[in-house]
């Protein structure tokens, strides 16, 4: 389950790594962030802390000194920047997720959930270890409503009227996450990233979802090749202490 997403050109250099239109990124070598999130058959996370997990392991990711500079997923990390950014969420359990542990990457734990993030690999280069898991169907509840979310944190709305399964929703959370990262100035990601990277994810209420769509606040567009027409799935809304999205900085 590959998903792709569209945004604003200007959230990003070079114009959206999202758009659903062709454009040069897909003339370049295509890339996929790779997450596996365990589900073990008696003790499945709840939904939410699996999404916020995944979202917080984006950002793991993107922050790690091996991603920047000169580190050992630096060239990786820019390859699958500057073509599509895609995000696969696969589940595992038992000895899979042992397996899973011992490939490159960084285990990112919530309250429950558990998603390790790998570093990007090529669109058709998965470690074998990871292309056996499997994908479709990866579903969740939360056995109680969330909380309110932190008014001082980021939040991920997630739009209302789109079922999305649980991969789905957190891939598309980790994109919204992403959008995130790309709001701030590096004195800001540094402090995020200091504060563990804190944010909710949250379905907006139907009179919500419509201020947000119109709010200029970043906005994910799924491209609708897997499991959903294409159209906006989530709204990016940063927190005033932490990760503050300024006004004059939204595209």
């Amino acid at each position: 389950m590959t998903q792709d997403a569209s945004v604003p050109d200007s959230a990003a250099p070079g114009g959206s790594p999202f758009r659903s239109a062709r454009s040069g990124r897909d003339e370049a070598p295509q890339f996929v962030l790779p997450l596996v999130v365990r589900i073990e058959r008696a003790a499945p996370p709840a939904r939410t802390d699996a999404l916020e997990t995944a979202a917080r392991a984006v950002l793991v990711m993107l922050s790690d000194e091996r991603s920047v500079g000169d580190g050992e997923w630096a060239r990786a990390v820019r390859d699958w920047q500057d073509a599509r950014i895609r995000k696969v969420v696969r589940r595992a359990r038992g000895a899979e997720w042992r397996r899973a542990q011992e490939l490159p990457g960084i285990t990112v734990t919530g309250k429950a959930a558990e998603v390790r993030v790998f570093p990007p690999v090529p669109l058709d280069g998965w470690p074998k270890e990871l292309a056996k898991l499997q994908v479709s169907g990866t579903e969740l509840d939360d056995p109680e409503p969330p909380a309110a979310a932190d008014p001082g944190a980021p939040v991920l709305w997630l739009n209302p009227g789109v079922e999305m399964s649980a991969g789905k929703a957190m891939a598309q959370a980790g994109h919204g996450a992403q959008l995130a990262w790309w709001e701030l100035s590096d004195e800001e990601r540094v402090a995020w990233r200091d504060a563990g990277f804190p944010l909710a994810v949250r379905t907006a209420d139907p009179a919500r979802w419509q201020e947000l769509l119109v709010s200029g606040l970043p906005l994910v567009r799924d491209a609708g090749f897997t499991e959903i027409a294409p159209g906006p799935t989530v709204v990016t809304e940063g927190g005033g202490h932490v990760c503050p999205l300024r006004p004059e900085r939204r595209p």
